[in-house]
C-alpha cells in the first residue's frame, strides 16, 4: 500500500508522517487489498482538515474531518474510513458466499398452475436435489409418501423425476 501526504499552508512534520502511517495500518488489517492512500492536511483559520481518499480495486472511498488538533482530525478521518471499509469487505464477503451458494447448490423448480377466474397463480416449489443413481433414487423413494421424487442423476449429471405410477411401477423423466 501506497501512502501520500498533501499538507496545504504549513509544513508537514516528521510526526504528523509518523501517525499517519502508523494510523493506515490499522486500516490495513481490516482490508488488504487497499491500493493507495492519499491525505490531504490543511490549516484553515486556526482549524486543522484532514482528507482522506483511498482506492481500493473497482472502488475509491473519501472521508474527511475537522478538528483543533490534527492528530484527532487524522485519527477521526480514519476511524471514518474503517467504518466504510468494514462495510464494504461485509458486502465483499455476503456476495462471495452467496455466489458459492450459487455454485455449490442444487435445486429445481416445479411450478403449479392454477386457473381460476380468469388468473393464473404460480406456485414455485424450491427443492434441493441430492446427486443418486437411479437405482438409488428407487430405493429412497419407497422411503418416503410424496408422489414423485426429484433429484441429481449421476450418470448423467442432469436433474430427473421418478413418478410412482403404482406399486411395481416407476417412470423415469430426464430433459
Amino acid at each position: 500500500m501506497q501512502i501520500t501526504m498533501t499538507a496545504r499552508h504549513f509544513d508537514l512534520t516528521k510526526a504528523i508522517r509518523e501517525h499517519i502511517e502508523e494510523s493506515t495500518e490499522k486500516i490495513e488489517r481490516y482490508f488488504d487489498h487497499i491500493i493507495n492512500v492519499h491525505f490531504i492536511l490543511s490549516l484553515d483559520n486556526n482549524l486543522n482538515n484532514v482528507e482522506m481518499i483511498l482506492h481500493i480495486p473497482k472502488n475509491n472511498f473519501m472521508s474527511e474531518a475537522s478538528e483543533k488538533n490534527m492528530y484527532l482530525a487524522i485519527d477521526e478521518a480514519i476511524d471514518k474510513m474503517e467504518q466504510q471499509i468494514k462495510k464494504i469487505k461485509g458486502k465483499w464477503a455476503n456476495h462471495h458466499k452467496r455466489k458459492s451458494l450459487k455454485e455449490n447448490s442444487q435445486f429445481a423448480y416445479a411450478n403449479l398452475i392454477k386457473k381460476g377466474n380468469h388468473k393464473k397463480t404460480v406456485k414455485i416449489k424450491r427443492i434441493v436435489t441430492e446427486p443418486l443413481t437411479v437405482n438409488d433414487a428407487i430405493e429412497k423413494f419407497e422411503e418416503i409418501s410424496d408422489p414423485y421424487l426429484i433429484f441429481k442423476n449421476m450418470q448423467t449429471d442432469r436433474i430427473n423425476v421418478l413418478i410412482k405410477k403404482d406399486e411395481e411401477h416407476y417412470k423415469l423423466l430426464e430433459p
